[in-house]
């Protein structure tokens, strides 16, 4: 499979991920795509103190999270102008406030490919 090139300037990522495991395979995938910097946050909570106190080139948000989602966050992200984008295990578009419906966002299960492209999309926005 090729090598997606994400942008050089993509060097700290944000993956907001409530499952453990999808959360390591995230950093992992980041990791092998030469991203060194990959901090993980478990809930809402944990991202908004994150982005609140450091600077991230791009942020990956599960949409569903335990029992609320990660619309808040993605209202921060947006307030502060930072990139990101949305993973889902869900293809429901609806579910998605109007102004975040634009937001580039792939599907759970994700690999190198669709993580790339993701970055590849949100940053070219």
């Amino acid at each position: 499979m090729p090598t997606i090139e994400i942008p050089p300037s993509i060097r700290t990522v944000l993956v907001l991920e409530d499952n453990f495991i999808i959360a390591m395979d995230a950093e992992e995938i980041l990791k092998s795509m030469g991203i060194s910097d990959v901090q993980i946050a478990a809930n809402a909570d944990q991202a908004m103190k994150l982005i609140a106190a450091q600077s991230f080139d791009f942020i990956i948000l599960d949409v569903n999270l335990e029992d609320e989602t990660s619309f808040a966050v993605a209202d921060a992200i947006l307030a502060r102008g930072l990139c990101f984008g949305f993973t889902s295990g869900y293809g429901d578009a609806e579910i998605f406030p109007a102004h975040l419906r634009g937001i580039p966002r792939i599907d759970k299960p994700f690999n190198e490919s669709s993580i790339g492209n993701l970055i590849a999309t949100a940053t070219r926005r």
